[in-house]
């Protein structure tokens, strides 16, 4: 599968070599520049475990069956209309939208509306193994997979054009809200089946066709994505002419960008950043409480980080109010479990992890643990749950060394998901998670299930059969009580076990020049840029 994964990074490179012709023009005139800190690996969110395709890329390009209204946290319709819950759950049948396009590209034109073959085909590659789809471009769904999707639809049905039924071996409450995520765009199966006449099915994932309201027109690799306004989008034509996704500067560079006009929108300012920002007349911020944690996880599969007694000592010698002091800057909240305070399953009972280096010493003594030696891999880069990972990553060095624990800090630069993390051979690292869901099983089941060490989202290694049996426990019911219930049991068991240490839910931040309106900042992810537009008459 690594094969596979970097034979496609290649081709995707040399696609990005083939579309790139030169840098971004000044686009003031007709769009905008959106300045964030990442790399492409895939244009597919299907295939990604986050990032910029995830956060950024994805609702420019593709449309859900399902959205999440940002201000309600609502599910709302997008491309189903409507849709029934049968079964008790355990079955879903969608109503499609009509009249919806997908992207003429240079790539591929279409000659049909968005049906129910494609809905088919998008879900049927994920959760079916035997598509011929299903391992192209290696057959890694990281989302998905760690939920065991594949394991539990038993069917992905058309009924007929306009309806599509998928059923599950069993109830599942949380169903709906994986498919409005992302990581569950509708892709073209009329694109797919001529890549297959042609024998260039890893094109689908490189080159996209989508439904939504931009559509990619250049990409060179580590420094920009450009994207064309579809004039064909369903909710009526982008208000923009293009929008440039600039990577090609870190940190102090995107704010120098922004401060001398180069870019116009800074996704996840450093929060040291904020007081410029604010007192800049040129410039807005924008912040907004997300749905996003910022953890510590203990390698549990290796010694002595497999005894819970060792995680729990550690765990009291990090000094979490100078985290916040120091990183966030009033960005952020301390966090008390994996789930963010604004889900409805968060354990109001959840106490912060006691801050008591002395008695870290004393138990990390009467454990026999002398002299260790441990190293700490880091994402080198801003995340949006966390500004300043590295900055983070000192300070838990500092407080570790304070009890006689040594630290080396490893910085991972690019895809972090990606490096190396699954081969065990790290023993804490420092991350992250933001989901577009306002369900707790998409922190949950993704981050700490034993299906999750097999879909390289599981950084702890952790695997609890018991812990797993109350997830599935908690998806059987449509009784928000009942699910609570077993959620809150859920949360005591990671206080005991404790394989991740959550350390803050942060804010999410976005600063734009004052001319710039129309951007929504929602707490699952950012939104589409359609309704993005420049005013002429703002100074």
């Amino acid at each position: 599968m690594r094969t596979l994964f970097r034979t496609f990074l290649v081709a995707l490179s040399l696609f990005s070599a083939s579309v790139a012709a030169k840098a971004p023009d000044d686009i003031r005139q007709s769009g905008f520049v959106y300045c964030v800190n990442g790399s492409v690996t895939t244009f597919n969110p299907q295939m990604a475990s986050g990032g910029l395709v995830v956060d950024t890329l994805a609702a420019q390009l593709y449309d859900r069956l399902l959205d999440v209204d940002p201000y309600t946290y609502r599910l709302i319709p997008e491309l189903a209309e409507s849709w029934e819950v049968l079964d008790n759950g355990a079955t879903y049948r969608f109503h499609l939208r009509h009249n919806v396009a997908f992207q003429k590209t240079a790539w591929f034109t279409p000659t049909r509306s968005m049906n129910a073959d494609d809905v088919v085909f998008s879900f049927q590659r994920v959760f079916d193994r035997k598509s011929a789809w299903h391992n192209v471009n290696g057959g890694s769904y990281p989302y998905f997979d760690s939920l065991q999707f594949a394991d539990s639809v038993t069917s992905v049905k058309k009924i007929n054009s306009d309806t599509v039924e998928i059923r599950l071996n069993g109830p599942d409450a949380s169903f709906l809200w994986h498919l409005a995520t992302h990581y569950a765009p509708v892709l073209s199966a009329e694109y797919a089946a001529n890549l297959t006449k042609k024998d260039r099915q890893e094109q689908l994932d490189r080159q996209p066709v989508g439904t939504g309201p931009f559509l990619l027109s250049e990409y060179r690799a580590g420094q920009f994505v450009r994207l064309a306004r579809n004039p064909d989008y369903w909710k009526g034509l982008p208000r923009m002419s293009q929008v440039v996704i600039d990577m090609g500067a870190g940190g102090t560079g995107r704010l120098s960008k922004l401060l001398t006009g180069e870019c116009d929108v800074l996704a996840y300012p450093a929060a040291s950043q904020i007081s410029v920002l604010r007192d800049d007349p040129r410039l807005r911020l924008t912040l907004r409480p997300g749905m996003n944690i910022a953890y510590l996880a203990f390698n549990t599969r290796k010694p002595p980080l497999d005894r819970p007694e060792v995680r729990q000592a550690l765990a009291l010698a990090i000094n979490n109010e100078r985290l916040m002091e120091s990183v966030y800057y009033g960005t952020a909240e301390t966090a008390a479990s994996i789930l963010p305070r604004a889900s409805w399953a968060y354990n109001n009972e959840a106490r912060v992890t006691e801050y008591n280096p002395a008695k870290a010493r004393e138990q990390l003594k009467a454990l026999g643990v002398e002299d260790l030696q441990l190293s700490l891999w880091v994402p080198a880069a801003s995340q949006a749950w966390n500004p300043s990972p590295l900055k983070a990553a000192e300070l838990i060095q500092a407080d570790l060394a304070q009890v006689g624990v040594t630290v080396k800090i490893v910085p991972v630069e690019g895809r972090f998901q990606e490096a190396r993390l699954m081969e065990m051979h790290h023993d804490l690292t420092l991350t992250g998670w933001a989901t577009d869901s306002n369900d707790p099983d998409s922190f949950f089941r993704p981050l700490l299930s034993c299906a999750a060490i097999g879909s390289q989202t599981n950084y702890a290694h952790w695997c609890d059969t018991e812990f797993d049996d109350t997830l599935h426990k908690a998806l059987l019911s449509q009784q928000l009580a009942s699910r609570i219930e077993y959620y809150s049991r859920a949360q005591s068991m990671l206080a005991q076990a404790l394989p991740v240490l959550p350390l803050a839910y942060s804010l999410r931040l976005q600063a734009y020049r004052y001319d710039i309106h129309g951007l929504v900042l929602s707490p699952f992810g950012n939104a589409s840029f359609a309704g993005v537009y420049r005013d002429r008459e703002s100074k």
